[in-house]
């Protein structure tokens, strides 16, 4: 298989607190999608750069653990994780993003919860986007067995 390439593109207008931006992505999911620093720190409508990460952790740890637990002989029913990205003031200024917390529940018939709590940390090792965050950032998993 060949490299794979992704892009997205933003722009950002004025200053940090008074301008905003927008987000746009080839495949049109993010369409001049809205960002500030309002939707960044103060929760108001749009999005912000750490639900972006959290979006795609979760995304790619979902589909890596569905992965792992078909190549272990497994079927699962559903994987449905959120992730928690944490970005935390710092004493020497300014925000740094300090831990990725992942909360995933899966239905995977015939499995007992030793193997599938092995198999969901092995999935989180083998995850790209665990893989390329993993440096300087505290990764979390918590991983349930739906019966």
């Amino acid at each position: 298989m060949e490299s794979i390439q992704r892009t997205a593109a933003a722009v950002w207008h004025g200053t940090l607190k008074a301008g905003n931006g927008q987000i746009t992505s080839p495949s049109g999911v993010l369409n001049a999608a809205p960002y500030s620093f309002k939707t960044r720190f103060e929760h108001l409508a749009g999005t912000n750069p750490e639900e972006l990460i959290a979006a795609a952790h979760a995304a790619c740890y979902s589909m890596a653990f569905a992965h792992s637990l078909s190549e272990q002989g497994y079927q699962p029913q559903s994987v449905e994780t959120r992730a928690v990205c944490s970005l935390e003031p710092q004493t020497t200024g300014g925000f740094k993003i300090t831990t990725l917390r992942l909360i995933t529940k899966s239905t995977v018939p015939g499995i007992d919860g030793a193997t599938f709590q092995q198999i969901a940390q092995q999935a989180e090792a083998a995850c790209p986007v665990s893989n390329a965050l993993r440096g300087g950032v505290k990764i979390e998993l918590e991983a349930t067995l739906v019966q």
